[in-house]
C-alpha cells in the first residue's frame, strides 16, 4: 500500500495492484478457486444436514444480526449511502488527474496515489509528520492511563516471568483494590517468525475453578516499526488507533467474568467481538487522552490543537473508498454463504456478477476478492465479515453515551458499560449478551 501511495511510477502501480488482487488465482499450486468452490458446497450441504436454508442461517442464529436479512439489511442501507461519496471522490481524483494534462483515465492502482495527493491538497496534512508525537512508549501510557482512568487498572512491568522472545514485556494488571485481574503481554515490532498485522489472544481464559476466579494471560500483538539508532519507535495515528483498537479486545479478555472458559472474554458473537475494541478506539485522540502522551519525542511539546484538528479532518477523507471496498467484501461473503445446497459456483465469475448486481465501480475492488478472502474461508468470519459494521454502529452509540454524560472517563457510565455490555448469562451451557435499557445511566 505504501507503493500504491507514493510511487509516481504508474506502470508499476499498475503491476504491484494487478497482482496483489490476484493472489491465489494464477492455476497453479496455490490456486484458490477450487478450494472455494469445494468450501461454499460444503458449507451450505451441512447446513442443510442441520435442517437450515444456508450457512449464513445456520451462524447467524447465535449472532445479534439472527438473520442473513437483518445483516443485509444493514449493508444495503449502507452501501446505498456510501457508494455515491466514493463516486464523488473518484471525480475529485479524475479532475486532478485532468489538470495534470497526461489525458490519462482514474484506474484501481491510481486511487491511492491520487488520494494522497487530493488529500495533502485540501487538508494539508502528512501523517507521516505526526510521528514524533506518537512515540510508542508513551502510546503504550496513555493507553495504561485510559485504562485506568475508566475501569481502575493498574499495570505493573514484570521481569520475573518467562516471555516467549526476549523482546516481549509483560505487565501484571491489578484492580485498585489490589485484586489480579490478569497478566499482559506486549509484543511490539516484527521479525522473521512473525506474521503481519495486529491482533489480540488470550494464552490461558478467564475461568471459575473450586480455588476461585482463574486469571486471564492475554497478549497484544503488533508489527510496528522498530526504533532506530537515531529515533525511538513512532507511530503514525493509524497505527496509534491500532494499538487503541486490539488494547480494546485485551480488556475483553481480561476483565472477563465467568464460570466456564468456552464463554470467557472474546468467545461472542463475531457481530458483538468487535464492540469492545473499537469502541476504544474513541478515546485515543480525546484531547483528555492526548495531553497524557501525544508529546514530540524530542523535545517534550504537546501535539498542537490545530495538527489535531488537520487529523480528524483528513480522517474523514476517502471514507467513501474505504466503506464500499469493505461493504463489497462483506456483501460477497453473504452472497457465497447464502447459496443453497447444491451449488457449484465458479468463483470468480460469481464474484464478478455480485459487484456488478450492486453497482461497484471499476476503481474500486472488494477489499479481499475471493481467492484470498481469509477471513471467511479460513479466519472464521463465515456469514460473518459484516460483524465490524454492525460493531461499529454499537461503539458510537456506547460512545456517545459518555460524551452525553459530559465526562468521557464517566465513572457510572463506564461501570454500566463494562458490567451490561460485556456481561454474558450462563444458562445451560448458552449465554446471552445482555445490553442495558436506554435510560440506564445514558447507555
Amino acid at each position: 500500500m505504501p507503493f500504491l501511495q507514493y510511487s509516481s511510477q504508474r506502470n508499476l502501480r499498475k503491476d504491484i495492484y494487478e497482482a496483489y488482487i490476484n493472489r491465489c488465482n494464477h492455476n497453479d499450486e496455490r490456486d484458490n478457486k477450487e478450494i472455494v468452490t469445494q468450501l461454499a458446497a460444503l458449507r451450505a450441504e451441512k447446513a442443510g444436514l442441520l435442517g437450515y436454508t444456508s450457512h449464513a442461517d445456520f451462524i447467524l442464529e447465535e449472532n445479534m444480526a439472527k438473520t442473513p436479512a437483518k445483516a443485509n439489511e444493514l449493508l444495503h442501507q449502507l452501501w446505498d449511502a456510501a457508494l455515491p461519496v466514493a463516486k464523488q471522490e473518484a471525480a475529485e481524483m479524475q479532475a486532478l488527474m485532468n489538470r495534470e494534462g497526461k489525458g490519462e483515465q482514474l484506474e484501481a492502482w491510481d486511487w491511492f496515489y491520487y488520494a494522497d495527493k487530493v488529500r495533502k491538497e485540501k487538508y494539508a496534512y502528512d501523517a507521516e509528520a505526526l510521528r514524533p508525537y506518537f512515540k510508542l512508549e508513551n502510546v503504550r501510557e496513555g493507553l495504561f492511563f485510559t485504562a485506568k482512568k475508566l475501569y481502575g487498572l493498574n499495570f505493573h512491568l514484570l521481569k520475573n516471568v518467562p516471555v516467549y522472545h526476549e523482546e516481549v514485556s509483560a505487565y501484571e494488571v491489578k484492580s485498585d483494590d489490589g485484586t489480579l485481574v490478569g497478566l499482559l503481554y506486549l509484543d511490539f515490532h516484527p521479525r522473521t517468525s512473525k506474521r503481519g498485522g495486529a491482533w489480540m489472544t488470550s494464552y490461558r481464559k478467564q475461568s471459575i475453578n473450586a480455588n476461585g476466579r482463574v486469571a486471564p494471560i492475554i497478549s497484544i500483538v503488533c508489527n510496528f516499526s522498530r526504533p532506530t539508532a537515531t529515533q525511538p519507535a513512532l507511530l503514525t495515528p493509524d497505527e496509534a488507533e491500532t494499538f487503541f483498537h486490539e488494547a480494546g479486545h485485551a480488556l475483553h479478555g481480561l476483565l472477563s467474568d465467568v464460570t466456564y472458559e468456552t464463554l470467557s472474554g472474546t468467545s461472542v458473537p463475531r457481530d458483538f467481538v468487535e464492540l469492545p475494541s473499537q469502541v476504544m478506539e474513541h478515546w485515543a485522540f480525546e484531547p483528555e487522552v492526548l495531553a497524557q502522551y501525544a508529546r514530540h519525542y524530542e523535545t517534550g511539546e504537546l501535539i498542537p490543537a490545530a495538527l489535531v484538528e488537520k487529523m480528524k479532518a483528513a480522517s474523514r477523507f476517502n471514507q467513501g473508498f474505504a466503506t464500499v471496498e469493505y461493504l463489497a467484501a462483506s456483501l460477497l461473503d453473504m452472497a457465497y454463504h447464502t447459496l443453497p445446497a447444491g451449488n457449484n459456483i465458479v468463483p470468480l465469475a460469481f464474484e464478478k456478477e455480485q459487484m456488478d448486481t450492486i453497482g461497484l465501480i471499476p476503481q474500486i475492488a472488494p477489499r479481499y476478492r475471493s481467492t484470498y478472502f481469509q477471513h471467511i474461508f479460513a479466519g472464521g468470519y463465515s456469514a460473518g465479515y459484516y460483524s465490524y459494521i454492525w460493531s461499529e454502529v454499537l461503539d458510537s452509540d456506547a460512545f456517545a453515551a459518555f460524551k452525553e454524560a459530559g465526562n468521557i472517563f464517566d465513572q457510572a457510565t463506564a461501570e454500566s458499560f463494562r458490567k451490561n455490555y460485556w456481561r454474558k448469562v450462563e444458562r445451560k451451557n448458552q449465554w446471552t449478551c445482555i445490553l442495558p435499557s436506554v435510560n440506564e445511566n445514558q447507555m
